[in-house]
């Protein structure tokens, strides 16, 4: 078999970005059990991203999760806190298929990004052997490392004006899969906080297409979940991948039109 040509590691959501085709994701901060996975599953999501920036997780419980996630076919990324690459190596160990950095602010973040997530020659990540990935199976380590790398995803985040006056030079690093906008910290840094439709926030992400069109990387919406017309928008306009929100709000927002039925 020539595994360059069918690999043994699929990540689905990277096929559909690659294809055209839209990617729906749920962010988890609150479940911490593999039960999301089947629930993400069912519900029609094509990628769970697991929070570590905004919960309190632990690391095994996110890994768990992420290879609940692989053996359903919906890709699990992993926003961690940092660009710290001893953390981001074993969040990748542990089953994650990409990996969220917030706040990238520069294309040597960008870089310090790609090299924690990849194995050298493009990264320096260390290998570790039989990979939950691929359900461990005994690989020799130069199929490893390509099945790997091929498949992971690097996801910087673009929240702030540094890293849109950046942006050009960040979607040029060689590496980096997709820009995801992060609406909320970016319109509070823009100065109009929650003014999701502000024309600064529009003229941000407009900005982000463009550099994402121009070196040929994904466009990721977020934020934004409450408004699908702007989600709608960005999507028309070339973005691919939607963090739809995350599983307090939808747990809050069902709870409440539960409980307002019995009125």
């Amino acid at each position: 078999m020539n595994t360059e040509a069918t690999p043994l590691l699929r990540n689905r959501a990277k096929e559909k970005l690659s294809k055209g085709e839209r990617v729906y994701s749920m962010t988890v901060r609150l479940v911490r059990t593999v039960d999301i996975a089947s629930i993400a599953h069912t519900a029609g999501f094509d990628s769970v991203y697991i929070d570590l920036e905004h919960s309190s997780f632990s690391l095994e419980a996110a890994g768990q999760i992420c290879m609940a996630c692989n053996s359903l076919g919906v890709t699990p990324l992993v926003r961690v806190p940092g660009l710290d690459p001893s953390f981001i190596a074993r969040v990748m160990d542990s089953g994650a298929m990409g990996i969220i950095v917030p706040g990238v602010e520069s294309a040597e973040e960008a870089r310090t990004l790609v090299r924690a997530v990849k194995h050298a020659p493009v990264g320096g990540r260390s290998l570790a052997g039989a990979a939950p990935q691929l359900h461990y199976r005994a690989l020799p380590a130069d199929q490893l490392v390509r099945e790997l790398d091929q498949a992971s995803m690097v996801v910087p985040m673009i929240e702030s004006q540094a890293g849109l006056d950046a942006v050009e030079d960040i979607a040029a690093v060689d590496g980096v899969d997709m820009l995801l906008v992060g609406a909320s910290d970016l319109s509070v840094e823009l100065g109009v906080p929650g003014q999701l439709d502000h024309p600064r926030v529009h003229e941000a992400y407009l900005q982000v297409i463009k550099a994402c069109q121009a070196n040929g990387k994904f466009v990721g919406v977020g934020g934004l979940g409450g408004r699908p017309d702007l989600i709608r928008q960005y999507l028309d306009l070339g973005a691919g991948f939607v963090s739809t929100g995350n599983d307090i709000s939808f747990l809050s927002t069902a709870a409440a039109q539960k409980r307002q039925q019995f009125e």
